[in-house]
């Protein structure tokens, strides 16, 4: 389901990556989901058309974000940064919470109480893994950097779940070694 209300005309593009095929929805603000590769393109294709009846496929549209994805899964430091994307507004909770997951870099992690802290909100852990298991727009939205306290991963709700959270820290940690 779009994370955000129709903002005029839609488009969606599938494009492959080294992991998979990947999705995305944006209309003219910007990026407002990203699918996780896990589906086969033609699957993919069809999900997207089907949650998004008015929105035309337009792959072009994605370029940067292609080519972003591509460099993230080829072991790339990536910040998406150059991806425009819609995002909630800036002082509500969700965007707050969503531009602080934005800023956590390539191969690093942040804990759900320790991103809390960094909005100023030491008592909203919970409220930011709320937002973490609805953030449509893994990856631009780095959701799977933000983890326990403990250490452990925690949940993922993108299809593939904590198994893929687990590769996608364990692929960073990798490259951001070397």
């Amino acid at each position: 389901m779009p994370a955000t209300k129709s903002k005029g005309p839609e488009w969606y593009a599938v494009f492959p990556t080294p992991w998979g095929a990947m999705g995305a929805v944006a209309n003219e603000a910007g990026v407002f989901r990203v699918v996780l590769p896990h589906y086969q393109p033609g699957d993919l294709v069809n999900l997207l058309a089907w949650e998004h009846p008015a929105a035309a496929r337009d792959d072009a549209r994605f370029a940067a974000l292609a080519e972003a994805c591509r460099n993230y899964f080829n072991g790339r430091a990536e910040d998406f940064s150059n991806v425009p994307i819609d995002l909630p507004a800036e002082g509500t909770f969700a965007g707050k919470v969503y531009r602080a997951c934005r800023a956590i870099p390539f191969g690093r992690t942040k804990s759900y109480l320790e991103l809390a802290k960094t909005i100023s909100r030491d008592d909203a852990a919970r409220a930011v893994a709320t937002m973490m298991s609805k953030n449509p727009t893994p990856l631009i939205v780095p959701c799977h950097r933000v983890i326990y306290s403990d250490g452990r991963a925690g949940g993922f709700s993108a299809a593939g779940g904590e198994e893929l959270k687990q590769r996608l820290l364990r692929h960073e940690k990798t490259f951001a070694a070397s």
